[in-house]
């Protein structure tokens, strides 16, 4: 999203990954540079394209779209909604509506907004963010706990999820996911995945940015979220796959 509509927000979040979400969110944000009103075009607008995205997202597990007439700026929203790859098309349907209708009752009069859960993110704005990446709005989760030997667990992962970033960037879901053994017992699981608006070089630039900000830190578990492109690891298999 544009990062003059919205907060900017970038944090370490710590806490255990392990720890079960259930329906809540993992994040969301509201625009604080614009509102509408009950009743008006935009809310129409966004309400159109709410059910156009819910309709269509499941089926490729990624949907986009834009609502109003061009010569009616301040009425136009783009929308955009993404599930994680190896979700089934029920679990996205489900967490996009869950998403869709959670938004609209943390920020009911935002003309911007997004959130984020395991399995899917929503996001729209007033103005076209299509094909952009968004650098202004990622947050981070990292695990509280060490690896045993942090300097060989961190050079693999890394190697793990810069492997998976190229892989996304050219696979039509833009969408990656692999696991590594790193020692004896230990393995590493990564995944790495683009809004699929972005170009192939785009989205590989977006994940090896997000890589670079995740590692090293020698924990067994972490990922950084943001609007156009999130990655993950963890020591135990997360997939659904």
């Amino acid at each position: 999203m544009a990062s003059s509509n919205l907060i900017r927000f970038s944090f370490i979040f710590v806490f255990l990954m392990q720890t079960s979400f259930g329906t809540d969110p993992l994040f969301h944000l509201c625009s604080n540079s614009s509102n509408f009103t009950a009743k008006s075009t935009y809310e129409s607008n966004l309400k159109t394209l709410i059910n156009s995205l819910i309709y269509k997202t499941p089926s490729t597990g990624f949907g986009i779209g834009s609502v109003g007439l061009a010569k009616y700026k301040n009425q136009q929203v783009y929308g955009l909604a993404l599930c994680r790859g190896d979700v089934s098309t029920l679990e996205c349907k489900t967490c996009v509506t869950e998403a869709t209708k959670e938004i609209k009752s943390r920020c009911p009069y935002n003309k911007g907004a997004g959130i984020w859960y395991d399995n899917c993110m929503f996001k729209y704005l007033n103005i076209d963010f299509f094909g952009k990446i968004d650098n202004t709005n990622k947050f981070s989760l990292i695990n509280v706990q060490n690896v045993d030997n942090p300097i060989k667990f961190n050079n693999m992962t890394k190697d793990l999820l810069s492997l998976l970033a190229y892989e996304a960037s050219m696979d039509k879901k833009m969408y990656a996911s692999g696991e590594l053994k790193i020692g004896e017992s230990e393995r590493a699981y990564g995944l790495t995945q683009c809004t699929r608006d972005l170009s192939s070089v785009d989205c590989k630039k977006c994940l090896d940015d997000a890589i670079s900000e995740l590692i090293p830190n020698g924990k067994k578990g972490g990922r950084v979220v943001g609007g156009s492109c999130n990655i993950r690891y963890e020591i135990y298999s997360f997939l659904e796959e």
